[in-house]
């Protein structure tokens, strides 16, 4: 009845693994768990081959660097079941009925259900705060208000999707890189799929250093600017929408010229120990227009 499947890269997943089996076990339902390395370290891959001990649990290795959007590709085709539950391998559930909450859904009419993001409000060190500062203050967020603007926060590190839909829309996304959640929520509402939000967090664990982090924004913001020769794809994206905005009234160019002319000193504030997070908005959406200019 349900596939769970998790790309795996440079982490230990183990616990999450055995959490997971353990919860899968106790709802007496049919299950698989896959999970696809997407060619790691050997020590990683060492240590992980552990859960192919478990039930119905296998660990597979990637002879290459697939990237994210083609080793969940991989994942949803070698799954078995209808129903494909997606979790990132640096997450753990929140919830002891975790499982639970997903496959009583799984009767539903929806094509798609998101759980949500949690934080844990313990600090991690100065200088990993960017990512757990951006995550906090705008990943977590209750199902009542996520199903407000159901395409606007998805996020790809735990949710549930029918494997027909999945495959449809996955393979149409054919970049490779970071921002791919920002993609597919915009092919969930241009095909106009039924996506729901529930309070099943999971919580984020893996942490990039700041420098590391904000290169991977810029990334989701190259990503994002791919959504232009996609004419026919809509988008809930507050950065797209706002940025598009902006070109209609001709402030890009002030807005490329601010991002060139004081880029590093957002960038000081960014990777420090406090960083502002409404100052990243503003950064991300002067880069965004610098790059539509100059690229």
């Amino acid at each position: 009845m349900l596939s769970v499947l998790i790309p795996v890269y440079n982490y230990d997943i183990r616990a999450l693994v055995n959490v997971l089996h353990e919860q899968l076990m106790s709802s007496q339902i049919e299950f698989e768990i896959l999970c696809l390395d997407d060619y790691s370290e050997k020590s990683i891959r060492i240590i992980n081959s552990e859960i192919d001990q478990l039930q119905n649990t296998s660990y597979k290795l990637s002879n290459e660097n697939l990237g994210r959007v083609a080793t969940r590709q991989a994942l949803a085709e070698q799954a078995t079941y209808e129903w494909l539950l997606f979790l990132d391998a640096d997450v753990m559930p929140k919830l002891d009925h975790f499982i639970s909450n997903y496959t009583s859904l799984l009767p539903s009419k929806f094509d798609a259900i998101y759980g949500g993001f949690a934080y844990k409000s313990q600090k991690p060190k100065d200088d990993y705060m960017l990512r757990w500062t951006y995550g906090s203050s705008n990943e977590q967020v209750l199902a009542s208000v996520r199903n407000k603007t159901p395409y606007k926060i998805v996020i790809s590190a735990n949710f549930m999707i029918k494997k027909t839909v999945f495959l449809e829309l996955n393979s149409q996304i054919t970049q490779r890189g970071y921002g791919y959640d920002n993609v597919f929520g915009a092919l969930l509402k241009s095909n106009q799929l039924k996506v729901h939000h529930i309070d099943n967090e999971v919580y984020h664990l893996g942490f990039e250093p700041n420098e590391t982090y904000l290169h991977k924004i810029e990334q989701s913001v190259n990503t994002l600017l791919n959504l232009d020769s996609k004419k026919d794809l809509q988008t809930d994206n507050s950065l797209y929408n706002t940025y598009k905005t902006l070109k209609k009234l001709r402030l890009n160019y002030l807005f490329s010229f601010i991002y060139k002319s004081f880029k590093n000193r957002f960038k000081k504030n960014l990777l420090s120990s406090k960083p502002n997070i409404r100052l990243l908005q503003f950064y991300k959406l002067s880069y965004i227009c610098y790059q539509d200019l100059n690229s």
